[in-house]
């Protein structure tokens, strides 16, 4: 995996918003990620950066990276279970290019569409902590202020949801979280939630291939 950091550097120098490669704002996270290292020395293990282009209309807001996902990768939803159900979802409403291979060298693209994380870190057992959700909250506002192309938000899950609200202040009680639900911001923005396309989600029937496909018609019908 070490042999494509160059490409991991390319990505994290290319769009605003992410985390320096050797960020220690989080003390667990960093006692996490130096585990990590002893554990498996050949993943990325850093603060995985936004993949996408600088002219975004679409910017989909995750948790976190995956352990063995896109930790290891060290790109956003590449080598787990839900980035099977992503970019191929994405490749087929033509918000990305190319071929999905699980793998960052795939030579997959995006297209005006960007994919980042509320947390850049990989958390313990999948679940990151609300000092973490609020160290990690500035990337994610340079990512938007700095992308003025975005037009539509997408969260996956409850925690990206409200990682987007505080982004904007807004208050959390009037933007109830619900599967392909639409939301006006204040600032004209959209934001469409979605349940995570996780393999817990999808092996339990809360998430099936075409609810997560008419999230992104609803998306297409919006952008015209």
């Amino acid at each position: 995996m070490r042999e494509n950091i160059d490409i991991i550097e390319r990505h994290q120098k290319s769009l605003p918003g992410n985390a320096p490669l050797n960020c220690k704002m989080c003390p667990r996270l960093v006692k996490f990620r130096n585990s990590n290292i002893e554990k498996f020395p050949e993943y990325f293990n850093g603060p995985v950066p936004a993949f996408g282009t600088k002219d975004a209309e679409l910017l989909i807001v995750g948790l976190a990276p995956g352990l063995k996902g896109a930790n290891r990768t060290g790109r956003p939803f590449t080598g787990d279970y839900a980035g099977d159900l992503l970019y191929p979802t994405l490749l087929k409403f033509d918000f990305a290019k190319g071929e999905y291979g699980s793998r960052i060298d795939d030579g997959l693209s995006m297209h005006k569409a960007m994919i980042t994380n509320a947390v850049r870190c990989v958390p313990p057992q999948n679940k990151t902590i609300g000092e973490e959700e609020t160290n990690c909250r500035p990337f994610l506002i340079e990512q938007i202020e700095k992308t003025p192309s975005i037009k539509i938000i997408l969260a996956l899950g409850g925690v990206a949801h409200n990682a987007v609200l505080s982004t904007y202040g807004e208050k959390k009680s009037a933007f109830k979280f619900a599967h392909n639900q639409t939301h006006a911001l204040s600032n004209g923005l959209k934001l469409i939630d979605s349940y995570h396309c996780s393999r817990y989600n999808t092996n339990t029937g809360r998430l099936t291939t075409e609810m997560f496909e008419d999230v992104f018609k609803n998306i297409q019908e919006l952008l015209g």
